[in-house]
């Protein structure tokens, strides 16, 4: 079992007073611990537009992330696919690649802000079809020679090789989603596929049951199948689980409430109670032995094979107690669980 961490957001709440600036040397500061910590991965995530000033260029961060690394998985979870226009984004991701010699996997989803898709000037009706679409134009423009493929949403132009080629002529693509359509999706055209943190273990485990049936019967998994099964949760390590709760409360709340905002395009003022404790029933908090009991009941749930990324960024907390929590991770949970 792998465990990675993140998802940096550079998000500024209104009681922080830092520069913009020092939010991304924050972000290349946890970034060397995660690796330095022995963890296995490090993830941005991408909105546009926020007041707060959410991460929106996730290529350009990465590329800092690969440059202060050597060993550390890095990637996005997610990018917005529907976002993009291809051939740039074969082309930066290739070259983020080359960067971290190997080491990019680039997380995609179909979005749901509606200002995004509005500035962007994308119909959002269209979002399933276009990252449908773009899975494998990305594959097309990174394979060797000519880019050769029928877009259903951009022009291809002929005679044209994109260049530079990733690693291996590769980058694995991994698809966010717990919808059924976006699970199978994933099943049938990516390398990977990412519960998102709303989902319970049952929920992730039978998607994940659905993932291998469609792989088999369109004749995609064999003996050495690599798909890889990426569960994403939120949580913190402390001394106790009292600790650990009050140290990622007020971030896990912040974010949540301007997810909510994001995935609705409307005002939230303060989540319900009742929002509230769900919130906190989903979370994984506590010591390192407590972390450590509940990663593995996702691991007996889902298998050896699966790569956790445990959400400990959450705006406003200190960055000493989030190197702590990343040391702790690395020191006292992971090597428990491999």
């Amino acid at each position: 079992m792998k465990l990675g961490t993140g998802l940096f957001t550079a998000q500024q709440r209104p009681d922080d007073d830092r520069e913009p600036s020092e939010l991304y040397d924050e972000i290349l500061t946890l970034t060397r611990e995660i690796e330095t910590a022995g963890l296995d991965s490090a993830w941005v995530s991408e909105h546009h537009f926020a007041e707060d000033g959410y991460l929106s260029a996730t290529m350009p961060t990465l590329g800092a992330m690969a440059a202060e690394t050597t060993d550390l998985e890095i990637g996005s979870c997610v990018a917005l696919g529907p976002l993009y226009e291809p051939i740039r984004l074969a082309e930066d991701a290739a070259t983020v690649d080359l960067l971290a010699d190997g080491r990019l996997t680039l997380g995609l989803a179909i979005g749901s802000n509606p200002r995004e898709f509005d500035v962007f000037g994308v119909p959002r009706d269209e979002r399933a079809d276009r990252l449908e679409d773009l899975v494998p134009f990305l594959r097309a423009g990174w394979s060797a020679g000519d880019l050769e493929y029928e877009s259903s949403f951009h022009d291809v132009p002929t005679n044209v090789s994109i260049t530079p080629k990733p690693t291996d002529e590769s980058v694995p693509i991994m698809l966010g989603g717990g919808a059924k359509p976006a699970v199978r999706r994933a099943a049938r055209t990516a390398d990977g596929w990412c519960a998102p943190s709303s989902l319970s273990i049952e929920g992730v485990r039978k998607r994940v049951e659905d993932i291998r049936r469609v792989r088999e019967e369109e004749g995609l998994a064999d003996g050495n199948d690599d798909f890889t099964i990426y569960v994403l949760q939120h949580g913190w390590v402390g001394d106790s689980r009292e600790d650990a709760w009050e140290t990622m409360r007020d971030g896990y709340f912040y974010i949540q409430r301007r997810y909510a905002e994001i995935f609705s395009g409307e005002s939230v003022d303060e989540l319900e109670a009742d929002r509230k404790e769900e919130l906190k029933e989903q979370a994984i908090f506590g010591t390192s032995e407590q972390v450590r009991e509940e990663l593995e009941r996702y691991r007996d749930a889902l298998g050896d094979d699966i790569h956790f990324i445990f959400r400990t960024y959450h705006p406003g907390v200190g960055t000493d107690e989030m190197i702590d929590c990343i040391h702790r991770l690395g020191d006292e949970v992971a090597p428990r669980l491999r």
